[in-house]
C-alpha cells in the first residue's frame, strides 16, 4: 500500500495515467481535509445505497395496501417511521423513491451538463454570429424561471416521469452553457491552443480533446451544486401531480398526499420532506468541498 501511495505522490510522474492519478489521489486528500464536504459524500453515498438496494432494506412493500394499519405514528412495531394514509410504510416508500430521486439525477446529468457544455464550447470558440446566435438562445432559456418552464413542458408533454426528467434537463442546461462558454474564452487563445493548431488539428478535435477537458471541473462543480435543485423541482412536480404517478413511491408526491394530514398526522408529509432535505444538504456540501478541490483558482493546500 506504501508502494502505490508512493506511486501517486511521485513529483516526476512517468505517464499520463500515473500523473491523472496522482492529480486524483492529491484532490481526495485535500477533500477529505474538509469535514463538511465528507458529511455530504456520505450522504451522498448513502442515497446511492438505499437506492441500490431497497428492496433488501425495505421492511414492507412500497405499494401494498392494510387500511387496517392507516396513519400509525412513527415508531410502531413494524412501521419505524409510521404509516400513510393507506396503511402504506413510510420508510419502505422514501427507500424505493429514493430510486426514482437517484433516476432523475442520473437522467438530468447525462443531459443537460452535456448539451450546455457541447453549446457553450462551440460558441466561446468560434464567436461571431454563432456565439450571438447559441448565447442569445440560451438568454431566452435563462429568462423565465426553472420551474414555470418545466411546468408548462410538462403541461405540453404530459405527466410522467420521462417528460418530467426531458422538462428539467430542458431548464437546466443554459447555466452550464454560461459556465464553458466563459472558460473557453479564456482557454482559446492560449499558447498551447495554438501550438494544436499549428500541427493540423482542426476545431473539432481542438475543442473535443483539449477545451472541453480544461471545462469539465467547472462543469463537475455546477453539476454537484445544481443537484439540489434538480432533486427540488422534480419532487414540485411530483407535488403538483405532473411528475411521477401514483402507486410509485417518488418524495414530492408523498408530501402533496399527507398535506392534508400535516397537523394531526405530521409524519406522513414530514418524513419526505427530511429526505428532500438531507439530500440537499448533502449535495450542496459536497459540491462546496469540490469547488475548493477543482477551481484552480482555490488556494487552499
Amino acid at each position: 500500500m506504501s508502494g502505490l501511495i508512493t506511486w501517486l505522490r511521485d513529483p516526476n510522474p512517468a505517464s499520463r495515467m500515473q500523473s491523472r492519478l496522482g492529480q486524483s489521489y492529491l484532490n481526495w486528500l485535500r477533500l477529505r481535509r474538509n469535514p463538511l464536504a465528507m458529511i455530504g459524500l456520505c450522504i451522498t453515498l448513502v442515497l446511492l445505497f438505499a437506492a441500490l438496494f431497497a428492496p433488501l432494506l425495505a421492511p414492507h412493500d412500497p405499494i401494498t395496501q392494510d387500511l387496517g394499519r392507516r396513519l400509525l405514528p412513527p415508531l410502531t412495531a413494524g412501521n419505524l417511521l409510521g404509516t400513510d394514509d393507506f396503511g402504506r410504510d413510510i420508510l419502505s416508500r422514501i427507500l424505493y423513491g429514493s430510486r426514482t430521486t437517484l433516476y432523475i439525477v442520473l437522467l438530468v446529468i447525462l443531459t443537460a451538463p452535456v448539451a450546455g457544455l457541447i453549446i457553450g464550447t462551440v460558441a466561446g470558440y468560434f464567436g461571431g454570429w454563432t456565439d450571438i446566435a447559441l448565447m442569445r438562445l440560451t438568454d431566452i432559456f435563462l429568462a423565465f424561471p426553472k420551474l414555470i418552464l418545466a411546468l408548462a413542458l410538462v403541461a405540453v408533454l404530459g405527466p410522467g416521469i420521462e417528460n418530467a426528467v426531458l422538462a428539467i434537463a430542458l431548464t437546466a442546461w443554459p447555466p452550464y452553457a454560461r459556465v464553458a462558454r466563459a472558460e473557453t474564452l479564456t482557454v482559446r487563445s492560449s499558447d498551447y491552443i495554438a501550438a494544436v493548431k499549428l500541427q493540423g488539428a482542426g476545431p473539432i478535435r481542438v475543442i473535443w480533446g483539449h477545451i472541453i477537458p480544461m471545462c469539465l471541473p467547472s462543469v463537475i462543480i455546477r453539476v454537484t451544486l445544481d443537484m439540489a435543485g434538480v432533486i427540488l423541482t422534480a419532487a414540485g412536480l411530483g407535488f403538483l401531480g405532473l411528475g411521477v404517478q401514483p402507486p410509485l413511491p417518488e418524495w414530492g408526491l408523498m408530501i402533496s398526499a399527507g398535506r392534508k394530514y400535516l397537523f394531526e398526522q405530521w409524519w406522513v408529509a414530514t418524513m419526505p420532506g427530511l429526505a428532500i432535505f438531507i439530500v440537499s444538504l448533502g449535495f450542496n456540501l459536497l459540491g462546496d468541498g469540490l469547488r475548493d478541490v477543482l477551481d484552480p483558482k482555490s488556494t487552499s493546500k
